[in-house]
């Protein structure tokens, strides 16, 4: 394939801008025989104009002078145990990993953990197994293309009163868009699984716990363009394996099939034949509540387009697990900027609908939805509902419980590169009324 164009792409699920020409690594790659498809073409079912489902409320510290807020990731926990959710805050404008505490009920604290250089994915999750909840952080190392080996993943280990030392697991890495815990060899640990963005040079791989705060790396794959590397047990044998969305001109789902020990065989679970696809996130669950995890699949990266163009493909993507690493997809949705889908019980109907945001929309259009949900019939049928037009620019959103009223609230961040700038927002909290 020749390669006649360049592109330039802002990956925001993953907090990292990318140089790449189009289909430069695909070039005379034979691809006649993998399985996945494209998925149909299909318009996107009528929009409300607005719903209640939340109530908008920015919580934190507010944008300062003319900052433009970067937010990479966001997460809800429990982090200081006192029964009241916090969040969790990536901000790779401030080179920052921060807490907004909750305390007392209904006032937000934010305060910073520890300096991290472009941190693009926090998970709360006790490494050590003391008992207390640490940060497990990948860092990108430099918000924009880079080649150079500037990424790390990092512990902010939790000393039981929320005072937090800096463990570094590995750096001088390929820039590290997604690191999560789960224990991969089976040996009672906490292991990690690594997407190593970088530019053109990254690779997917996990971080073997040798004990004493010793992680041994092992390369998985060498492809470029990782955003999510997530464990789930995919084929029901007791086992996490890792699946790993891999963006740039490869636009490919792979599944690391755990075999025991420490061993994994990679298997192409679905990929795209178009180069400029836009992978923009991938997150698991049990969407259709069958007892095995799904993949819920976002391609909404456009930014190489300025102003930002209708992309017919981009939209969201349900993967329904069919056992032995076979996944069906179905198209939910056709959506300009889709990203970061989470599945949760939005309307508590008992099935699981899909809260997601536009990174990439029509910004000059009021009326352009930035935060929307799926709307689940029951019959795995799903409609879009517009929530907010505001704060533009949403390239992250979570899924938790804040009020604790045992209703799903959320979370969002805004990313801010590309104009307009007038619907600015850094940290938002959407709490259902």
């Amino acid at each position: 394939m020749a390669v006649n164009a360049s592109r330039t792409r802002l990956h925001l699920a993953a907090a990292v801008v990318v140089w790449t020409a189009a289909g430069a690594a695909a070039c005379g790659r034979d691809r006649s025989n993998d399985a996945p498809r494209e998925p149909a073409a299909v318009a996107a079912p009528a929009s409300a104009s607005g719903t209640a489902l939340f109530t908008r409320r920015p919580i934190g510290l507010p944008p300062q002078g003319e900052e433009r807020p970067m937010i990479s990731h966001v997460a809800v926990a429990d982090l200081d145990r006192d029964g009241l959710a916090d969040v969790l805050v990536c901000d790779a404008f401030r080179n920052a990993v921060t807490w907004v505490r909750q305390a007392p009920r209904g006032t937000f604290t934010e305060q910073t953990i520890a300096p991290v250089a472009a941190p693009a994915h926090v998970q709360v999750v006790d490494v050590d197994g003391d008992g207390d909840l640490d940060l497990l952080v990948a860092a990108l190392g430099f918000l924009h293309p880079n080649n150079a080996r500037i990424g790390a993943v990092l512990v902010l280990e939790n000393d039981g009163r929320q005072r937090f030392t800096t463990r570094t697991l590995v750096d001088r890495v390929a820039r590290v868009a997604d690191a999560r815990a789960a224990d991969l060899d089976g040996d009672g640990d906490l292991d990690v699984g690594v997407a190593g963005f970088g530019y053109d040079d990254g690779e997917t791989s996990w971080l073997e716990n040798t004990g004493g705060w010793r992680f041994l790396p092992h390369v998985l794959q060498r492809l470029s363009g990782g955003i999510n590397t997530v464990p789930a047990d995919f084929d029901g044998d007791g086992r996490p394996d890792l699946v790993s969305l891999i963006s740039q001109e490869w636009e490919e789902i792979w599944a690391f099939v755990n075999a025991g020990g420490g061993r994994f065989t990679p298997r192409l679970v679905w990929g795209s034949t178009n180069p400029d696809f836009g992978s923009s996130w991938l997150s698991v669950a049990d969407l259709d509540r069958d007892g095995d995890p799904d993949l819920l699949y976002a391609n909404g990266d456009a930014f190489e387009y300025a102003p930002p163009n209708s992309r017919p493909w981009q939209g969201v993507q349900w993967l329904e697990n069919r056992g032995q690493f076979r996944f069906e997809l179905h198209r939910l949705v056709s959506l300009q900027g889709a990203t970061s889908p989470e599945a949760a019980d939005l309307d508590g109907d008992g099935d699981l609908d899909v809260l997601l945001v536009t990174s990439n929309n029509d910004w000059d259009n009021p009326k352009a939805a930035s935060l929307l949900w799926l709307e689940n019939d029951g019959m795995m049928r799903f409609s879009l509902r517009d929530i907010a037009t505001a704060p533009t620019h949403l390239g992250t959103v979570t899924v938790g419980d804040l009020d604790g009223d045992g209703r799903p609230d959320a979370v969002t961040g805004g990313m801010h590169i590309s104009r307009p700038y007038d619907r600015l927002g850094r940290v938002t909290a959407w709490m259902r009324p």
